[in-house]
C-alpha cells in the first residue's frame, strides 16, 4: 500500500498557485507568501492541508527551517517533526473519524518539493457500506454506489482517477476540526 501512495508522488504537479519564482514553495508558505490551511503549528514545524490531496484530509508536516534531507535533520527539528506527526494524526483520526493512515516521507525519490515534509493520509476505509463514507471526491462516491465491493487495486485505480483540488471552504471546515482536537 505504501508504494502506491509513494508512487502517486512521482511527477506530482504543483499546484498553479505555488508555482512561480523558484524558491521553495514550503519556505514560501511558512513565511505566508503563499495561501494554506494550518491544522497545527510550533516554532519549529507547521502542518497544513495538501492542496491536491490524493484523499480528504490529506495532510503535510513541514519543518520551518530548510532542510531537504530527512537524513540531514538536526535532532531537535527530528523530535519536533516526531511530535507534530503523533499529535496530527491522532487529531485528524479523530475528525475524519478513520484511524487507518498512511504517514510517508520521501527523500529526493518521488517528493517534488525538494523540502523535508511528512504527508499524513487517510486510507481508504475498504468495507464501509457505500453512502456511509462523506469524504470522498462526488466522482468516487457516485462509482462507490455502483458497484460495491472493489478490489484494493480497483479502489487504487479510482482514488488516482478521482484525484481533486482541496475545496477552500470543505478545507476549512476540516482545518477547524482537526485544530480543536489538538
Amino acid at each position: 500500500m505504501t508504494s502506491f501512495i509513494i508512487n502517486e508522488h512521482i511527477d506530482r504537479e504543483v499546484h498553479e498557485e505555488w508555482r512561480g519564482d523558484g524558491r521553495c514553495t514550503f519556505c514560501r508558505v511558512i513565511a505566508k507568501e503563499l495561501p494554506s490551511m494550518t491544522v497545527y503549528e510550533t516554532d519549529k514545524v507547521v502542518a497544513i492541508l495538501d492542496i491536491l490531496p490524493l484523499r480528504h484530509g490529506h495532510t503535510l508536516v513541514i519543518p520551518k527551517t530548510h532542510v531537504s534531507h530527512v537524513s540531514d535533520l538536526p535532532p531537535e527539528i527530528a523530535a519536533a517533526m516526531g511530535e507534530a506527526v503523533s499529535k496530527v494524526a491522532k487529531a485528524l483520526t479523530q475528525a475524519i473519524q478513520n484511524t487507518a493512515l498512511n504517514i510517508v516521507c520521501n527523500q529526493e525519490y518521488a517528493q517534488s518539493v525538494p523540502h523535508v515534509h511528512y504527508h499524513i493520509i487517510p486510507a481508504p476505509q475498504f468495507g464501509v457500506p457505500t453512502g456511509l463514507v462523506q469524504s470522498d471526491p462526488p466522482r468516487i462516491e457516485a462509482q462507490r454506489r455502483q458497484e460495491a465491493p472493489r478490489t484494493m487495486r480497483e479502489m487504487h485505480q479510482l482514488e488516482y482517477e478521482g484525484r481533486f483540488e482541496l475545496d477552500q471552504g470543505e478545507g476549512h471546515i476540516l482545518a477547524q476540526r482537526i485544530r480543536a482536537r489538538i
